[in-house]
């Protein structure tokens, strides 16, 4: 499967720098994602058939890690390439390292084969449902989130569409041979905690990313390369944090308190960004940030040892694909939510802190680009920057309530300890250290 998801993702990228037209691109992107999104799960699945719970948040950091420098060196890479080559090179540049990819893995990757209780039969209805029900959740909140006046046709038929779909998929998975997220893993109080927590990780510490570049750009009146080299620092301590809670999760068994650590981290941040302006010297924002980077990293290798830990190892891939698809998910119904919030208020604060226009291009409507600013006297620079530091108050102040949900929710884990690894390799049973059966 790992293989498969590498050659999908490789016919993705040759597609998306061959493409001729949008619509082209946009297909081949999907089918990148496609490939993409099994790349992930099939190596948390592998890390987690090779290795013990406890052994396996040590190799989880290390994904951490090359999942941050990835992040950090992508951007600095993709924009070197296009500079140099086109932007058609950023995607096939991957088939290189794609093909590497299929001959180290099909050398080395020796895993041992697992009884099967027969054949396993997709469940085609459960996917279609799903999809349907995540597009339709997805077109609601897109909807909350755009300057035009709401239509109570489509606002009332998206609802009633995605309690339906919810439904008729639930219904499905529990009549599904081998349904597509099997609902006994729900009888699990630590993947139901998990769940629910890796909604509102995703909302909270991946929906707003938009708006703190926002906050970058518009209150701090940075440029883009000034905004990303700040971000490239937040992005260093997600790594650290991610790296440095899976070290000692490994090291001491438990993984309980730090999804709450982080819940509060979130909604301590989001005060302090909601005390903040355009007088906040420069290197208290930039701690901010550090602080929420340090939030976002210490809850993700936590839930995804809680996962791995509280599904079976004939279950192993589909718990990884659902918390992966929640906290996916999560993530997507951020960016349209504080989209709504943010859009909401800008028009009026605008109006407030420089008049009804104010002499700000499209100040008028629900949104200015953040170098509207620049034809403005300082004067009115400053009090523009007000407006969107008031706007982004409110999306801030909105993070609280739902991170503080999650605090609540996250107490619920268990207070069990990963029992320490019986051969002292940290191999999984049938597994020598090195991985091979």
């Amino acid at each position: 499967m790992l293989v498969v998801s590498v050659v999908v993702f490789l016919v993705g990228s040759t597609g998306s720098g061959l493409a001729q037209t949008m619509g082209q691109l946009v297909a081949f992107r999907v089918v990148q994602g496609v490939g993409s999104g099994g790349l992930f799960v099939c190596v948390l699945a592998i890390i987690g058939e090779m290795f013990s719970p406890r052994a396996g948040a040590r190799y989880y950091g290390w994904i951490s890690v090359t999942v941050g420098v990835a992040s950090l060196a992508g951007p600095t890479v993709g924009g070197v390439v296009t500079d140099l080559f086109g932007w058609r090179w950023t995607f096939l540049m991957n088939l290189p390292i794609g093909l590497a990819v299929i001959a180290m893995v099909s050398a080395t990757l020796h895993l041992p084969p697992r009884s099967a209780p027969g054949r396993v039969r997709i469940d085609h209805l459960g996917a279609v449902l799903l999809t349907s029900a995540i597009v339709a959740l997805n077109l609601l909140a897109n909807q909350a989130g755009t300057s035009d006046p709401w239509s109570p046709g489509v606002v009332i038929g998206l609802c009633v569409a995605s309690v339906l779909l919810v439904v008729a998929f639930v219904l499905s998975q529990r009549r599904a041979a081998d349904p597509v997220i099997p609902l006994a893993l729900f009888r699990n109080r630590t993947i139901s905690v998990v769940s629910v927590v890796d909604v509102i990780a995703g909302f909270v510490g991946l929906g707003s990313i938009n708006y703190l570049v926002l906050w970058l750009q518009s209150v701090d009146r940075l440029g883009a390369g000034q905004s990303g080299l700040i971000l490239a620092a937040m992005m260093l301590a997600v790594v650290v944090s991610q790296y440095g809670s899976a070290r000692l999760i490994g090291r001491t068994g438990s993984f309980r308190w730090y999804p709450p650590a982080s819940m509060a981290l979130f909604a301590l941040t989001a005060l302090l960004f909601v005390t903040a302006g355009p007088a906040t010297p420069l290197p208290l924002t930039i701690l901010y940030l550090l602080m929420f980077g340090v939030a976002a990293g210490l809850n993700q290798q936590a839930l995804t040892v809680a996962a791995r830990s509280g599904g079976g190892t004939h279950d192993m891939g589909a718990v990884h694909g659902v918390t992966t698809m929640l906290r996916q998910m999560g993530t997507s119904l951020g960016v349209s939510v504080f989209a709504a919030i943010f859009a909401s208020r800008f028009a009026i604060e605008t109006a407030q802190h420089l008049g009804p226009a104010g002499g700000v291009p499209g100040a008028a409507g629900r949104s200015v680009a953040p170098d509207a600013a620049t034809p403005l006297s300082p004067g009115q620079q400053f009090d523009l920057a007000g407006a969107y530091a008031d706007s982004l108050h409110r999306v801030f102040a909105a993070m609280v309530p739902v991170v503080v949900v999650g605090f609540v929710v996250s107490l619920f884990f268990p207070s069990t300890r990963l029992p320490e690894d019986a051969t002292g390799d940290g191999a999984a049973p049938g597994v020598a250290a090195d991985g091979t059966p």
